[in-house]
């Protein structure tokens, strides 16, 4: 296991606190000197588009000391900003987060004393870019839903996808609706699609959140 990966597992350990949170603290203040920044990301496949686009891009983050931690759910943000933030590690900071979820964010970074965003453009300033509504919902407006489709094609999932289709909740649904909750029907879906889609993002259309991400944020927020 890479020096960064140990650092990510040892955040997470100590951010999930019980009795093996020191031990957890004591591996990530040892490591965190080789990183760079933090990005604090709700889970495995915003961690899966990041690196996918940075690749594409010709970058390495894990070689560049970027450290992109997954944290299972927005709600845990501010145990994260406990440890890496300035109650913690004291590292740069940035961040991906869903539209249902910006409250969580702007709270918990007021709270540790990054600041006090009142809105997106404010978060933005600090280096966290929100989804419109999530992940999946901005690549497959990013992509149209005929390219989407296609994917799901090559994944060989058309057939589970036009099953899901046709189930009562979804039928009358507008078919971007129904692609969004389709990968998110079985566990490691939305992570496999993260990096399909991904490669299919021409020049030009990558989503705004991603984009701004990898450029840096905005204002003072920290670069990636």
């Amino acid at each position: 296991m890479d020096e960064l990966r140990r650092f990510r597992r040892a955040v997470t350990v100590w951010a999930a606190g019980g009795q093996e949170a020191a031990a957890g603290a004591v591996v990530a203040r040892e490591l965190a000197r080789g990183v760079t920044v933090v990005v604090l990301v709700e889970g495995a496949s915003d961690e899966v588009a990041l690196e996918a686009l940075a690749a594409r891009r010709g970058r390495d983050l894990g070689a560049e000391g970027v450290a992109v931690v997954p944290l299972g759910g927005a709600t845990s943000i501010g145990h994260f900003l406990d440890v890496c933030g300035p109650p913690g590690l004291g590292l740069p900071l940035a961040g991906l987060c869903d539209i249902g979820e910006e409250r969580h964010f702007r709270r918990h970074l007021a709270r540790v004393g990054l600041g006090s965003p009142v809105d997106r453009d404010e978060l933005a300033e600090l280096g966290f870019q929100v989804c419109v509504a999530d992940l999946e919902d901005e690549l497959i407006r990013a992509l149209g839903p005929e390219t989407v489709q296609r994917v799901i094609e090559e994944q060989g999932e058309t057939r589970p996808f036009r099953t899901f289709q046709g189930q009562p909740a979804q039928r009358d649904r507008p078919v971007e609706h129904q692609l969004r909750r389709f990968m998110g029907t079985h566990s490691g879906r939305k992570a496999l699609y993260a990096g399909a889609l991904v490669a299919r993002l021409e020049a030009g259309r990558v989503p705004g959140p991603l984009e701004r991400l990898l450029a840096g944020g905005g204002g003072g927020g920290s670069g990636v």
